[in-house]
């Protein structure tokens, strides 16, 4: 593990703060992409409606509804379905 200096990243921060209040940087922002839809996901991943809903904490049901259009993931599904899309190997491990 590499040693942090937690109190020297924190004043950085205030010291990050102060000059944006005062508009003398702009403050980074990262836009998050909406996940493909979750049948694709679950496609690529190469795994069964019931899997892939039990890794979600959904059930298989919901997970169809999902897939056939009749209800949207919300929330924390959402942010699941992101990664389990841009790291599937987090999934894979799981699976």
């Amino acid at each position: 593990m590499s040693s942090r200096d937690i109190g020297a990243e924190i004043l950085a921060g205030i010291n990050e703060i102060k000059a944006f209040k005062k508009g003398k940087i702009q403050l980074k922002t990262t836009e998050l992409s909406e996940p493909s839809a979750p049948k694709v996901i679950r496609s690529k991943l190469k795994m069964s409606q019931s899997a892939f809903a039990g890794l979600l904490g959904v059930s298989t049901r919901t997970l169809q509804d999902w897939e056939q259009g009749r209800r949207s993931p919300q929330g924390p599904a959402i942010a699941l379905l992101r990664i389990a899309e841009q790291h599937p190997e987090v999934f894979a491990d799981l699976h």
